[in-house]
């Protein structure tokens, strides 16, 4: 046992044998007055303590992870498994020590407090060993089902081996053939979410388990918990927000669907009725990856640089170097070598890995990495850029306790990303890298910069706020209905309930949502990111004399200022209130407040207004028919469970 456990042991045994809870440490009945122990001293060295084990420990389970997904084998899946077992073995053990010190919360600093509220949520590692080994195991099937499957080219049944990174998302955006497209999207869905329905009924049972172990509802309160203690008023704010929104989708629906009809007939897109989900070039409707064939004023010149790029001789070494050099410019640190030696840039040949690009924190403030089978194309380099500030907001909080080493809300580290990935998209930025020839733009092309920008920020709001409703009812034991109302978006077959398309997600079939809070944190970051951009534009003095779709942050001659305005926000992790750290950013309320975004996409929104209206177009839908067969809309609703008394 060690000196610090040992003390704390003394002091709970004092406290349990009649030391006075008087702050005043009269202490009548006889107790040693609490104000004579070194109360502070001795719980704040038994935090030192768990931060130092709680970062040992997972820094054995992220590189278990991280072997596992660079290399999908059974036994790198063993290896993972065991080690996410021992860390929630530790992680028991260590929330029922934190958990004997909630008598005596009142008399510790709000800092200690803080700490001690979130270290005293075990998560998953509440369950029973067995059942912990149970979802750990289901969890790495539905990431194996997600991450393995292929289907067959349509042209060539002999040809089975299409996965989804990059084969299938490269035909979802390049084929015009609708039939392809339906075949492409339904084989994904047949040889993924389907063949993993059963493995998540039971998924959301455990969750449920364990998230009333931990003294909430359903798992799906667990989520909502990491936005504060009243979830109820942050699903409010949320349908608030996307009520702000919703005006700019609706013109930006009625435009696409137009578009779309006139490439693909009145057959496949009614005037009126929900866009086809397979015709809007992404496998998931949470990007419209269409603007070829949607741009508003296509003789104007377009600043996707794909071609500029690789007629450089463009590597993915090389757009990484170009990333770190922006992040420079703001006057943020260098990656460390660590991270060049370590991370996966490129899709390996000799074996599978998860593609999905993520960016990981070894959790010991040094070793930093990112994941990613890297095209030389102007996509690519954005999510480059939007993974590079994972990396800086881990580097930023590295020196804070183990468990204030996040952003202030789970949405905070999504946006942080997207407003870099915003000035990445600009003329001026690729003039000055040499990979755009004329950084000038007029009016028409500025709507087009602006439409291509919607349809990768603006259409991804109702299909990921539409999910985390969809978890939420099934969590929650409700049957979700059936939701086209909110997105306008059809799928191009009936579907079933034995489909279970939400599967087919990445961040369903993984389980993202366990450390990441539900796809509601893309909404937050959507929203987050225009109130973040609008900050640094007036910190650098372009706003509002520039309208906010025209500041950039880099090459400004005060990048630097917008750099210390994000060192910030990202250095103090999550020890303050989100709705603190925003206001510290932003200078205003802290409220989730859209304003920002429509004041971006004004000029486009009303472009939009205008050519709906002289086209005639109907804004709006109205459903065809029933888009989910006899057996009714996709629902996992577990039995009910009894997971005896909460700790």
């Amino acid at each position: 046992m060690s000196v610090v456990v040992w003390s704390l042991c003394l002091l709970l045994a004092l406290l349990s044998t009649g030391a006075s809870q008087s702050a005043g440490g009269g202490g009548g009945d006889g107790g040693i007055p609490i104000n004579n122990i070194n109360l502070e001293g001795v719980v704040d060295s038994f935090l030192e303590q768990i931060s130092s084990q709680a970062q040992d420990q997972c820094n054995k389970m992220v590189n278990a992870l991280w072997t596992y997904y660079t290399n999908i084998t059974d036994h790198n899946k063993q290896l993972m498994v065991t080690a996410r077992l021992e860390y929630g073995k530790w992680d028991k053990e260590a929330t029922s020590w934190v958990r004997k010190l909630d008598p005596i919360h009142h008399h510790l600093s709000p800092d200690m407090r803080r700490q001690l509220y979130f270290l005293r949520m075990s998560g998953t590692s509440a369950l029973p060993t067995h059942q912990l080994q149970e979802l750990t195991n289901l969890t790495s099937q539905m990431t194996g089902i997600h991450s393995t499957a292929t289907t067959c080219d349509i042209n060539n049944s002999t040809k089975c081996d299409l996965s989804l990174q990059p084969d299938l998302v490269e035909v979802m955006e390049s084929s015009r053939d609708h039939e392809e497209l339906s075949h492409t999207w339904l084989s994904w869905r047949d040889s993924s979410g389907k063949k993993m329905r059963k493995h998540y009924g039971r998924y959301v049972e455990l969750s449920n388990i364990a998230a009333k172990l931990n003294g909430f509802g359903s798992k799906s309160d667990v989520w909502l918990s990491n936005y504060g203690k009243d979830t109820k008023a942050f699903v409010n704010d949320l349908s608030r927000v996307y009520h702000q929104i919703e005006p700019l989708y609706r013109q930006l629906h009625a435009y696409v669907r137009r578009k779309l009809r006139e490439t693909y007939g009145p057959e496949l897109v009614s005037r009126k009725g929900p866009i086809p989900a397979h015709l809007l070039g992404s496998m998931y409707p949470s990007s419209w990856r269409v603007y070829p064939l949607v741009t508003p004023f296509p003789n104007k010149t377009s600043i996707d640089v794909t071609e500029q790029m690789q007629e450089q001789g463009y590597t993915p070494r090389r757009m990484f170097e170009l990333a770190d050099d922006f992040f420079s410019s703001l006057g943020l640190p260098r990656l460390p070598a660590s991270f060049w030696r370590n991370t996966l840039m490129e899709k390996p040949q000799d074996r599978q890995v998860v593609c999905h690009a993520s960016a990981w924190d070894f959790c010991n403030g040094k070793d930093f990495r990112i994941k990613m089978c890297t095209k030389v194309s102007m996509k690519d380099l954005m999510t480059i850029h939007h993974e590079l500030g994972h990396i800086h907001y881990y580097m930023q909080y590295a020196h804070l306790p183990y468990i204030f080493r996040e952003g202030a809300n789970r949405g905070f580290h999504e946006a942080l990303g997207d407003v870099v990935g915003m000035n990445v998209v600009t003329p001026t930025y690729l003039h000055q890298v040499g990979l755009l020839s004329d950084p000038n733009t007029d009016q028409e092309t500025e709507i087009n910069l602006l439409l291509e920008s919607a349809l990768n920020r603006v259409a991804l709001l109702p299909f990921n706020y539409l999910l985390d409703l969809w978890r939420w009812d099934v969590f929650g034991g409700k049957v979700p209905e059936a939701e086209v109302e909110l997105q306008g978006v059809k799928p191009p077959v009936v579907r079933t309930e034995e489909d279970f398309d939400p599967g087919t997600i990445y961040h369903v079939a993984a389980d993202v949502s366990t450390v990441r809070s539900g796809q509601v944190r893309y909404v937050v970051a959507v929203v987050l990111q225009y109130q973040f951009h609008e900050a640094l534009c007036r910190k650098v003095g372009q706003y509002p004399s520039l309208p906010l779709h025209k500041c950039t942050i880099y090459g400004s001659g005060k990048s630097t200022e917008a750099g210390k305005l994000l060192k910030s926000m990202m250095k103090v992790g999550r020890s303050v209130e989100w709705k603190e750290a925003l206001r510290e950013m932003t200078g205003g309320s802290g409220e989730l407040d859209a304003t920002a975004l429509r004041e971006y996409f004004r000029p486009l929104e009303d472009w939009l207004t205008a050519d709906n209206t002289r086209h005639g177009e109907y804004v709006g839908w109205h459903a065809e028919g029933d888009y989910c067969g006899s057996e009714g809309p996709q629902s996992i609703t577990p039995p009910e469970v009894s997971p005896g008394t909460p700790q």
